[in-house]
């Protein structure tokens, strides 16, 4: 598997397994447990999907080494601020039955993330995690929090596809060393995506799905992805990007694709940012 390496010196690898939208503990578990068979190491989970529970048994009756493994989870909007925000990692730790989580992200750019981030930085250095860093920040609000706190994001997760293709963001944070995950590479399926003509056609000189083209895009770019499915088949498919390689006339097809806009939801809509921050997951 293909390492990236985060600007503390943490490999992550680029390819991932994401735990979004599977809310039934039993499933959930049992997904894992198909991810860590196929071969993932990567698995994302946030205290805002409800699994980390099911995440952590999975990875408790795996028989994976620790050390072999990266597990990030996420601080979700209810619980930022200083001390919400260390309370509430000692929850997931706990759900996920770790010692330590490998990346702790502040999950949306709203309310208190400057008291999250403190919290978080602590957390780093208490060594309790590995690398911190943020889920769709957009660049000025990523800008303003490294440049007023001590230490840099290691990895904004952002959502990327071939729709929305972040190409300002990714400029930005590659200046600033900061690695590029993508959420929604498959854009939820919006569009159609999985039968875009231009995406059948690539994946068919190389033998390849759609699913596939687009993961090998993103990996090209330079972009880690946390694919989300709860079929292992499709788990084994997402798996194998690793054999062939795009080229420049497949890329830049691809780029034409790019609208600019998501399929799923304006983050910087107002409305937005009303309902993400009245989100409540507990007391």
């Amino acid at each position: 598997m293909k390492q990236i390496t985060l600007n503390n010196g943490v490999n992550m690898p680029i390819l991932g397994f994401g735990v979004y939208q599977i809310s039934d503990l039993d499933e959930a578990e049992r997904c894992v447990s198909d991810a860590l068979e196929v071969g993932y190491r990567l698995i994302d989970t946030a205290a805002g999907y409800c699994n980390e529970e099911a995440v952590g048994a999975a990875i408790t009756k795996s028989g994976v080494k620790r050390e072999d493994l990266f597990v990030t989870t996420k601080l979700w909007v209810e619980d930022y601020g200083y001390e919400p925000a260390l309370k509430a990692f000692e929850v997931s730790r706990k759900k996920l039955g770790l010692d330590y989580v490998d990346l702790y992200l502040v999950h949306k750019p709203y309310s208190d993330y400057y008291g999250a981030w403190r919290a978080l930085e602590k957390l780093y250095k208490e060594g309790a995690v590995r690398a911190i860093g943020v889920t769709s920040f957009w660049n000025e609000r990523l800008a303003d929090l490294f440049n007023c706190n001590e230490i840099k994001p290691t990895l904004n997760q952002i959502e990327t596809n071939v729709w929305r293709q972040q190409w300002e963001a990714d400029a930005f944070m590659t200046k600033h060393g900061i690695a590029r995950q993508a959420w929604a590479p498959f854009a939820e399926g919006n569009n159609d995506v999985f039968n875009v003509p231009v995406l059948k056609e690539i994946g068919a000189k190389y033998g390849k799905s759609t699913g596939q083209v687009m993961l090998r895009w993103l990996i090209q770019r330079g972009f880690s992805a946390i694919p989300k499915t709860v079929r292992k088949a499709r788990m084994e498919e997402n798996f194998n990007v690793f054999d062939f390689s795009l080229d420049d006339a497949d890329m830049a097809a691809i780029k034409a694709l790019d609208t600019g806009k998501s399929t799923i939801y304006d983050e910087m809509d107002p409305e937005s940012a009303l309902y993400i921050g009245s989100v409540k997951y507990h007391d």
